[in-house]
């Protein structure tokens, strides 16, 4: 089969396109014949090191594609069934093995490639907005890279949800996409402080939770524009990781609550896959949300989806075709 291994850590050139062996399912397995696999910050992560992978490692979390063979005890799936996954590693290949039960079908409305521009990032915006802080008509959150995947999908969501949302973005074509996304209010912080605004934009009394994938650069004001008892989820950190925090913050800016969530959590039994799942691909099927893709490249591009994305320049979901 042809992959991207990750043989040591490092830049984007450490991809490497390879021929490595065809996989085969084992006992409770299934061989996966990729179509699309979708790229995430936590691939990058992984190639510099920041999060631990061993090495070497075919990265990618994320891949919709039909069921090719089936291993030994394997129920409840056919060959040729339409299938994704999340958070198990190795989508950047033409094949992979996937354990039975982590894999959730596609509805037929939904192609290969919408169902791996929207899997990790769909689930991603269900746990935030359901159970992470269930956003209810009325709320207001300010959403971080808001014409990012995951902030593009989140403001639609908080919106579905009846949330008032307001949106940062780097540039005037991100406020666009954040306003064609339903957002209320668009700050462009290159040019304002985001801080300020948003306490101006609620008249002082703040939000009710900040989403924030951005990190290091961002985390701070966050919390000042935080309403008492207000949330701080941080779910990325695409500028930085966060430096420590003291507790004592959180009780200085009103009795905050700081999460660090993660998506394979929210998932870990099969019945929490599934429902977020359908959830996630349903807001897809039924047309409730548009997911944007910026881009769709040959697998053998990976390392140039790296660039697109690290960049800051994509303006949705990145695509890699085996």
């Amino acid at each position: 089969m042809r992959a991207v291994r990750l043989l040591a850590h490092g830049g984007p050139e450490v991809l490497s396109y390879t021929e490595l062996p065809s996989p085969r399912p084992g006992p409770g397995q299934v061989l996966v014949s990729v179509e699309a696999a979708g790229v995430n910050f936590i691939d990058i992560y992984q190639r510099t090191g920041l999060y631990s992978v061993t090495l070497p490692a075919v990265l990618g979390q994320e891949a919709a594609g039909t069921v090719a063979a089936l291993g030994d005890g394997v129920t409840g799936w056919r060959e040729g069934d339409r299938v994704g996954f999340v958070v198990q590693l190795g989508a950047y290949a033409d094949s992979v093995v996937v354990a039975a039960d982590r894999l959730v079908p596609l509805p037929v409305k939904v192609s290969a490639q919408e169902a791996a521009a929207v899997l990790l990032q769909g689930m991603t915006v269900q746990y935030l907005t359901t159970s992470t802080f269930p956003l209810k008509a009325g709320d207001t959150c300010l959403i971080h890279a808001a014409a990012g995947g995951v902030g593009h999908l989140l403001v639609q969501v908080a919106k579905l949800k009846g949330a008032n949302v307001i949106g940062t973005v780097s540039t005037e074509e991100k406020a666009v996409l954040a306003r064609e996304a339903g957002a209320d209010h668009v700050i462009t912080y290159v040019d304002q402080d985001f801080e300020s605004e948003a306490r101006r934009l609620t008249a002082g009394r703040g939000v009710q939770v900040v989403y924030d994938s951005v990190g290091q650069a961002t985390f701070l004001k966050s919390l000042n524009v935080l309403a008492p008892r207000g949330m701080m989820v941080s779910f990325g950190q695409s500028s930085g990781p966060v430096a420590p925090v003291d507790p004592l913050t959180l009780s200085q800016r009103g009795s905050l609550f700081l999460t660090r969530p993660i998506l394979g959590h929210y998932i870990a039994t099969r019945e929490a896959l599934l429902a977020r799942a359908a959830e996630a691909l349903g807001w897809m099927a039924r047309g409730d949300v548009k997911v944007r893709i910026d881009s769709v490249l040959p697998l053998s591009a990976a390392a140039d989806a790296h660039r697109r994305l690290e960049s800051r320049r994509s303006t949705g979901k990145l695509l890699l075709i085996p």
